[in-house]
């Protein structure tokens, strides 16, 4: 048994802006040379998150949607009235979705479901550069 950690770089836009990286963690896992196992995908961070959905403008649209009904930008949240920042919003956000993802895997590929991709979310209010850590274990 193997275990390989991977790192995934890259830039968001915020406000809800939600990056398929599917194809991104393939070619990690592809990398790795293992077969079989299962991968973690982890979010460092307080305003990120990960998931998989089908990712269409439709779905994304209803994701955010949804999740400006959960917890509003304008809402008071205790986090806001720090004064350091106002971002309340993104924090709970994903503290709802969660930090990490594990999806198994078997001939190298990720076992994914026709519509189904996998998902970074950036909740924060500005762009970031994000890195994503990814653990395989496997043979």
């Amino acid at each position: 048994m193997a275990v390989v950690h991977k790192r995934l770089e890259f830039e968001t836009e915020g406000n809800a802006h939600i990056v398929e990286i599917t194809e991104e963690i393939s070619k990690l896992l592809a990398g790795t040379g293992l077969r079989s196992g299962i991968m973690n995908i982890f979010v460092p961070g307080a305003t990120g998150a990960i998931t998989t959905l089908e990712h269409e403008p439709g779905v994304c649209r209803d994701f955010r949607e949804l999740f400006d009904f959960l917890a509003p930008v304008d809402r008071d949240y205790h986090h806001n009235r720090r004064g350091v920042d106002t971002n309340g919003h993104s924090h709970v956000r994903a503290g709802l979705l969660g930090p990490s993802l594990t999806v198994p895997f078997e001939d190298g590929a990720p076992v994914l479901g026709t519509w189904q991709q996998v998902v970074f979310v950036d909740f924060d209010e500005v762009p970031r550069s994000r890195t994503l850590v990814i653990t395989f274990v496997g043979e």
